[in-house]
């Protein structure tokens, strides 16, 4: 009796484990994805600098193009599409309908009568004799044609067009004057230019060999350039690619008399390398100037004022800081025509003066500088702090008398008026919450907008809102009611705002607003009908404490949609520690791999933030990790578990797995190492194991760098952080590290010096490389999902399917028998 009792009993056992539901998790692929959710979001696009502005939009039924006048407070569609199929059918010689119009690159003509756009042919067009005589090859036959395409919007007809007729984009190395009559760029490491008539041939053929350039500067090099890519190289490649147009960034004065650009010497760097062994015959080796943090800098960076007549240069010296980080603050005006659309960098200020941000290698000190055209440098606001500073642009109102500054001197991130010469006139915002940018001014009312999030009660600190206040201080109004996260775009007058708002378990809705919060048209509701016929269910929200028991932390939960409440499940947490964002969705979004569809296997899946995390909280919850950038986020994601799994008798506080991509990675492995017998399984993909080997930029900034001067004047940096590989021996779970081969941003080494801690550990782990593969794994990322997914579903819930589905048929939702 007692061995068939427990025959018994072991046979129900089976019977009720949990088992990975791979063709669940198929249905929402990235691919399926696209045929179950369409536009969740106005886009708008203002028309010739005004109020009114056109958008498209997709549901299940087609894409629609809409116009919108914001005064009429009219919306009406820009076309009938039927009609339009018709014509364009007529036209192309290929069939449309109303539903598939696959209108590209459409733009309004300047008076507004009309409207242009490209059509392009869905099969082989039908072409005039004179277009065959001038076809080079047999394959040249065989090309999809392109159509310009002109609709009047008075009498509703299309007529095709000369392609010269058709806004096109700029070349992407041209850099043009005000005027547009001169065209710059970068060419051999130096500075050029060339005249419209010689640009125009450019534009149809670059090799043309009549186009005349101008050669401005002559002492670039490479890695010392003016311009270009002058930060790596690859063996193998074109030989003649320095020889190439590149871009340059300048700015220039409002009256175009003058342009300002910065160089910067980095022929002392030291290398980096990887390897791309896929991408050709032979393997290529690619070069690249890359400083790691604690590294020595000898050169400074130069910032050189030109004269646009002469074309003469002089460097201005505003040195301040050893290594110091020089930015020139600039505003785009667009200057589009017909025949070409293109944006003149101007820099912000006048005639006489341009403002920059000079920052400390530490980045303690932050000055906001006046720079004369005479050479003239003065200091207008000045940021000090024990730890890193983030400043904004300056935001100007009042004909350039004052302007808006934001700091986080108080422990927020809040607005000060200033006087152009420096002067403290006020603070406008103060309180436990955080504004974020200024979107528009009314010299009429003296009114400005702005965004900002945690000042209504009993939301999501992290929800954005729109404000509006008077420059003379006062109560901020909030513009944008309701309990949502709110992303808005306003037109260039300021006068009206197109809000998107939506939660991660809410469907998106757009409306249109005027400056002071009246609403004037609802605009679109996202159809997501396709999306829950195929299950799909909302996340949860959800708030816990930290680890302190008094900060508020804010997550949400994703369960499988067939879920259970009387069954238990393994539990994932998708970590990213920040500082510099958290990984945790507040809007619906359409990206669901690591968390809606890693869930559909069979797994509660949280993210949550930590302290140390988003900026757009206090200083102290956003630098909370300042000088331990390893370990300052563990506390809060295991607390985090242990209190929901309090809460939910469905979450199996022993099967704890983690992930994270990038920083994540970092964190998911840290996560095993330091509490090794809470987190059982992780999947570690192109972590920054040793934060001593990531860019300076990021690791310097976030953890600290040591500024020493010496008697003798002399000032040297140090650099000292705790790194994964120092707790390799503390591996006790399931660990699966990946990386891309050609990682040029979190290098490979990173994780192959974690592989190599945890051999000479003696520790069993699990490691992938994932060939020719940049940091975001490109396309391999539906791979190494199945991966991850095929990792957790054996180490979590005890079996995996990994032998008998074929990924590539499980995405035709055929599982595959072997």
């Amino acid at each position: 009796m007692r061995k068939t009792l427990t025959l018994i009993l072991l046979s129900s056992a089976l019977t009720w484990a949990q088992k990975p539901n791979y063709e669940q998790a198929a249905k929402f692929s990235p691919t399926k994805l696209r045929t179950l959710i369409f536009s969740t979001e106005v886009r708008p696009s203002w028309i010739n600098h005004s109020d009114k502005f056109w958008y498209e939009y997709q549901t299940s039924s087609g894409k629609k193009w809409y116009l919108v006048d914001p005064n009429a407070k009219t919306k009406q569609p820009l076309f009938d599409n039927s009609d339009l199929a018709r014509q364009i059918t007529r036209i192309v010689k290929n069939p449309f309908d109303a539903q598939h119009l696959p209108i590209e690159n459409l733009e309004f003509t300047e008076d507004e009568r009309s409207i242009r756009f490209e059509v392009k042919s869905t099969k082989d067009t039908i072409k005039s004799k004179e277009e065959l005589a001038k076809l080079k090859n047999k394959a040249d036959s065989l090309k999809k044609k392109t159509f310009y395409l002109e609709y009047d919007l008075l009498t509703k007809q299309v007529k095709e067009i000369n392609e010269s007729l058709k806004v096109k984009p700029r070349p992407t190395w041209a850099s043009y004057s005000p005027d547009t009559m001169k065209i710059f760029f970068a060419k051999n490491y130096n500075l050029y230019w060339m005249d419209r008539a010689n640009f125009e041939k450019a534009i149809k053929d670059e090799n043309d060999s009549t186009i005349v350039e101008h050669q401005i500067t002559k002492d670039g090099v490479q890695y010392y350039a003016w311009g270009g890519d002058q930060y790596s190289t690859t063996t193998g490649g074109d030989e003649k690619e320095e020889s190439k147009r590149k871009n340059v960034w300048i700015s220039w004065s409002p009256d175009g008399k003058y342009f300002v650009l910065t160089r910067k010497d980095n022929r002392h760097l030291n290398p980096m390398w990887v390897i791309n062994n896929v991408g050709g015959k032979r393997p290529t080796l690619e070069t690249y100037k890359y400083q790691m943090p604690g590294e020595t800098d000898s050169t400074e960076v130069e910032l050189h004022l030109f004269n646009a007549e002469t074309l003469t240069s002089k460097k201005i010296h505003v040195n301040a800081f050893k290594n110091q980080t020089v930015s020139i603050y600039t505003k785009n005006r667009d200057k589009s025509s017909y025949k070409s659309k293109l944006y003149i960098n101007y820099w912000l200020g006048d005639e006489k003066e341009f403002y920059i941000s000079r920052s400390s290698r530490d980045l303690k000190r932050i000055d906001i500088v006046a720079v004369g055209v005479d050479g003239s440098v003065r200091n207008v606001v000045s940021e000090r702090s024990n730890v890193y500073l983030d400043i904004k642009k300056p935001y100007f109102v009042n004909n350039n008398t004052q302007f808006i500054h934001w700091s986080q001197r108080d422990g927020w991130g809040h607005f000060y008026l200033y006087q152009k010469d420096g002067t403290l006139i006020r603070q406008l915002t103060q309180g436990d919450y955080n504004t974020e940018d200024v979107t528009g001014y009314d010299p009429k009312t003296q009114t400005y907008t702005f965004t900002a999030n945690g000042k209504e009660t009993g939301e999501d600190p992290y929800y954005l809102h729109h404000y509006a206040q008077s420059l003379l201080g006062g109560e901020p109004k909030l513009l944008n009611k309701g309990n949502f996260d709110h992303q808005i775009m306003t037109s260039e007058s300021g006068k009206y705002f197109v809000n998107n708002s939506s939660r991660v378990n809410t469907i998106p809705i757009s409306d249109l607003y005027d400056n002071k919060g009246n609403l004037i048209l609802k605009l679109e509701e996202a159809d997501l009908s396709l999306l829950f016929a195929a299950g799909y269910k909302f996340p949860e929200p959800f708030k816990v404490k930290a680890g302190d028991g008094i900060t508020d932390l804010y997550g949400v939960m994703y369960k499988p949609f067939d879920f259970d409440s009387t069954k238990t499940y393994p539990i994932i947490e998708y970590v990213y520690p920040g500082p510099q964002t958290e990984a945790v969705n507040k809007s619906f979004g359409r990206s669901m791999d690591r968390v809606d569809r890693l869930a559909q296997m069979g797994f509660i899946v949280i993210t949550v933030g930590n302290r140390g995390g988003h900026p757009a909280r206090s200083k102290w919850y956003h630098t909370y990790g300042y000088g331990n950038l390893r370990d300052y986020g563990l506390e809060d994601k295991k607390v985090t578990v242990e209190q929901l799994a309090a809460r939910h008798k469905y979450i199996d506080i022993n099967k704890v797995g983690i992930t994270g991509h990038s920083g994540g990675g970092f964190m998911s492995t840290a996560a095993m190492l330091v509490y090794p017998d809470f987190f059982k399984v992780a999947v570690s993909a192109a972590g920054n194991h040793e934060n001593n080997i990531y860019n300076r930029w990021w690791s310097e900034r976030h953890h600290g760098v040591t500024e020493k001067v010496s008697v003798k004047g002399d000032t040297t940096f140090s650099y000292a952080i705790e790194k994964n590989t120092e707790l390799a021996k503390n591996l006790k779970g399931k660990l699966l590290l990946a990386t891309g081969d050609i990682d040029n941003n979190v290098h490979p080494a990173n994780t192959i010096r974690m592989a190599d801690a945890l051999i000479k550990a003696n520790k069993r782990f699990d490691f992938v490389l994932l060939p020719g593969q940049r940091h975001a794994f490109g396309n391999m990322t539906e791979y190494f999902f199945w991966k991850m997914a095929d990792y957790f579903s054996e180490h979590l819930l005890g079996i995996s399917k990994r032998d008998e589905v074929d990924i590539v048929e499980i995405n035709k939702e055929i599982p595959l028998k072997r």
